[in-house]
């Protein structure tokens, strides 16, 4: 496995560890409030502007990954784009790159 994919690897999981880690925080200290969380994405101007970067950031990805894996015929790197949404774009997108930056099959 080269650096590089090694580097997607890592990025994939500590961005699938990280966020998790304090998504559990909040929604234990809230009774698992799902729609308190959300409320919480949009609390002030600077946390919503984020919410949607990262959104717009999240359809962008999928649109990508969409038409990536299909003219590719790669049908594994779309288990990214589930992730990409109920973890987030910090795992998502490292994953799909490592994903896609596999050697290619012999034909």
């Amino acid at each position: 496995m080269t650096p590089m994919r090694l580097i997607f690897l890592a990025l994939a999981i500590w961005g699938s560890i990280h966020p998790m880690f304090y998504f559990t925080k909040w929604l234990i200290a809230n009774d698992w409030d799902w729609a308190g969380m959300i409320d919480a994405w949009y609390v002030n101007d600077s946390a919503t502007g984020l919410t949607w970067d990262l959104t717009i950031a999240a359809i962008s990805l999928s649109i990508w990954i969409i038409i990536d894996s299909f003219k590719r015929r790669d049908l594994l790197s779309l288990v990214a784009l589930p992730l990409t949404y109920a973890i987030g774009l910090s795992c998502g997108l490292p994953l799909y790159l490592f994903l896609r930056s596999r050697p290619a099959k012999a034909a």
